[in-house]
Order: structure tokens, then C-alpha cells, then sequence
């Protein structure tokens, strides 16, 4: 119901706000706690990720909160701003899942497999997202959603080459197994409905089998998914030291 002289709601401007306020509230909680590591000198890289030792698991949640310095957490701050609205906006149905799966196993997996050395920072995750938002625009074959796939590569293109050992210092670890887990959770919910993308042309493919794996999503009242028109037939070691941490500064 509208009031006569009351400005409509514009949903579409809404939703996009919305959807930037979870990252916006993960990247203030890294800030906090990068300020208070700082002024109190706390040296919470010991709480990072130290592979094969018990003490290390515990970095599996927290490293993705501690960063290096002022530089590795803004170089992570702004991808995991722009990547976290788009899987927001786009991608909500598959969103929250995506972020704690690749949070846990990209963390498991640098415990199992990296070098002995701290690993901290939330670079794994801006990975998984990158690599999610990317093959999922692949995957769908849908115009709009392709588009942001171009987009992550125009801004993001450089991240690839993170996934290499080219630089000491620098938890190459992490990024590869993120890659590989948002382009394996990509693939896993390539037939979740997107939201708010413009529906299929003709000649675009439209799987509709797409909801079937997933029932009990189709009732997310934040997601849209639009019919086509109808269109007439045309045819530590316990002991800590800072030089053996490694993070992402890039």
C-alpha cells in the first residue's frame, strides 16, 4: 500500500545496500582487531594457521581475522568488499554456505599441506569467492552473470598469479586452495537460481531442472527467479617467531 505524497520503495537500491552490509561487517571486524594488535602489541600472528601442529588448528578459525600490517589487510579489505557483494547480490541462496565451507576447508587444508610456517589472513577467502563468482558466471551461461565474471577478471585478473610460489612471504597456499574450493562450489551449486538478473533471452540455454536439487531453497522470499516471456514460435611449535609468518600482501 502506497500513501499518497510517500516516495515507493525503490527494492532494487535497497537490496543492493543490503547485500553490502555482511562484508562491510567482517572487514570492520578486521580492522578492530588489526587496531587493537597495533596499539597493544599483541603479536596475534602466533594465533595463525601452523600446519601439522595441534596448537595451529586454531587458526583455522582465526587466521581469516588477523593480517600483517595496515597494507595486507586493506589489500585484502577491498576485494573482500566488492566480491562478497557481488556472491551477496547475486549468488544469496549459495552465500553464507560458500563463505563458511571455503572459511573451514580452505583453513583445514593449508593445516594439512602448507609449509611450516604462520598463516594468517583472509586472502584464502577473497580466493574462493573469486574463483565461485567467476566459474559460476561460466557455468550458468547467463548473459548478466557473465558480465560479473568479466568484471572479477578485469579487476582481479592479477589474483591468479598469487596462487603461485613466485613470492616469499606470502601464503601462496592459501590462495590455491581457495581457488579450487570456490571453483568446486561453483560447479556444486551451478543449478541454485541466481537473483536479480534479468530473465533469459530465447537464445540463452535454461536449465529447468535447476531447483530440483534444492526444494527447500525455492522458498527464500530475498530471491527472485522470473519466468521467460512467452513468445510466439519462431523455430608451533609453541614458540612463535614473526619472521616465519606468512601472509598475503597483494
Amino acid at each position: 500500500m502506497h500513501l499518497h505524497g510517500q516516495a515507493p520503495i525503490d527494492h532494487d537500491r535497497r537490496r543492493m545496500w543490503t547485500a553490502l552490509v555482511p562484508p562491510a561487517l567482517v572487514v570492520l571486524a578486521m580492522w578492530i582487531v588489526l587496531g587493537f594488535d597495533e596499539v597493544y602489541h599483541l603479536d596475534l600472528a602466533r594465533f595463525g594457521i601452523l600446519p601439522r601442529k595441534l596448537v595451529g588448528l586454531r587458526g583455522i578459525v582465526l587466521a581469516p581475522f588477523i593480517h600483517g600490517g595496515v597494507e595486507h589487510l586493506f589489500n585484502n579489505s577491498v576485494p573482500l568488499l566488492v566480491l562478497g557483494w557481488f556472491t551477496m547480490y547475486f549468488y544469496p541462496k549459495a552465500s553464507g554456505r560458500l563463505v563458511l565451507v571455503s572459511w573451514l576447508v580452505t583453513g583445514l587444508w593449508v593445516w594439512i599441506m602448507a609449509r611450516e610456517s604462520y598463516h594468517i589472513g583472509a586472502s584464502g577467502i577473497v580466493y574462493a569467492l573469486a574463483g565461485f563468482i567467476f566459474f559460476s558466471g561460466l557455468l550458468r551461461r547467463r548473459i548478466a552473470l557473465m558480465a560479473v565474471s568479466l568484471i572479477v577478471v578485469f579487476l582481479y585478473g592479477s589474483m591468479w598469479w598469487g596462487m603461485l610460489p613466485l613470492q616469499p612471504g606470502v601464503s601462496w597456499e592459501s590462495h590455491l586452495a581457495g581457488g579450487i574450493v570456490g571453483s568446486i562450489m561453483a560447479w556444486y551449486y551451478r543449478k541454485v537460481p541466481p537473483s536479480h538478473v534479468p530473465p533469459p533471452r530465447p537464445d540463452e540455454p535454461e536449465d529447468d531442472e535447476g531447483t530440483a536439487e534444492f526444494p527447500s531453497l525455492d522458498s527464500d522470499p530475498g530471491d527472485e527467479h522470473v519466468q521467460p516471456p512467452v513468445l510466439p514460435s519462431t523455430g608451533p611449535a609453541p614458540f612463535y617467531d614473526p619472521e616465519r609468518t606468512n601472509s598475503t600482501w597483494g
